[in-house]
């Protein structure tokens, strides 16, 4: 596991599971509004999904199962790859309440079993601040494009890059040049829900946030056809661009640089 990927594991277990408790409701309460709807559940992410029933799902930074858990109730098998301790107890808390099984992977997702895992995947999906954990995007895009079946898809919602020179989504993360390569240090996404007594104990995360060429071109570089990129507005301010979704489909016919 590289230093930085260690550095922030330690931010995520910090009181992660308590988080969820206090922020989300019990997992019990969880898994009754999952079981009531989970299409809604899953909010503007449902519309790019096929089919729920039967596929293979990598719930990439699936964090404590919010989004795993209404997948497994349509009838997903759901498997979650994540760092934090914490978020796997809530997640697997979670669905034993909701009557599911999920897999959970814990550790750093590119260091994952490709042996198991290459090919095996219909659907791989993120969404909600991810990328900017890892510090080699074309790293990272060619393992999702390996992970998955030739014809499989990849359905990649993350925090739009304008987030770098404008806190528009009041994260309280710094903001920098748009084009600027550098890692910087942050709080992990919860700090800031906490007293400032509390808040300071919190370890820093190292982001490497990128603009939005360099996700496009990584997703295209590794082997996916890129088929739907949609802009959402901020839930802050709907004049400003606040998240994305890329939707790519691993193509049978194109090899990625590991030769998957």
């Amino acid at each position: 596991m590289k230093d930085y990927v260690r550095q922030n594991k330690s931010a995520w277990e910090f009181n992660a599971y308590e988080f969820w408790v206090e922020h989300d409701s019990t997992p019990e309460e969880r898994a009754r509004r999952d079981l009531e709807d989970p299409v809604g559940m899953l909010k503007k992410y449902a519309v790019y999904f096929d089919t729920f029933e039967g596929i293979r799902v990598a719930n990439i930074c699936g964090s404590c199962g919010k989004k795993a858990i209404p997948l497994a109730v349509l009838g997903a098998e759901v498997t979650i790859f994540d760092i934090s301790e914490r978020n796997m107890r809530y997640a697997l808390e979670t669905a034993e309440a909701a009557g599911v099984s999920v897999d959970f992977v814990l550790g750093d997702v590119l260091e994952a079993d490709m042996e198991k895992y290459g090919g095996f995947f219909d659907v791989v999906f993120m969404e909600g601040g991810i990328l900017h954990y890892f510090h080699d995007i074309g790293k990272f895009m060619e393992v999702m494009h390996s992970f998955l079946r030739p014809g499989g898809r990849m359905i990649a919602s993350d925090f739009h890059p304008f987030q770098k020179v404008m806190d528009i989504m009041d994260f309280e993360q710094p903001v920098t040049d748009y084009f600027s390569t550098e890692i910087v240090r942050g709080e992990m996404a919860h700090a800031r829900f906490y007293p400032e007594e509390i808040r300071k104990q919190f370890p820093m995360c190292e982001y490497r946030k990128y603009t939005m060429s360099e996700i496009i071109n990584a997703v295209i570089e590794s082997g996916f056809l890129l088929k739907r990129f949609d802009e959402h507005p901020a839930w802050t301010d709907k004049r400003y661009p606040g998240e994305f979704t890329i939707l790519a489909v691993r193509d049978a016919n194109v090899q990625n640089a590991t030769g998957e």
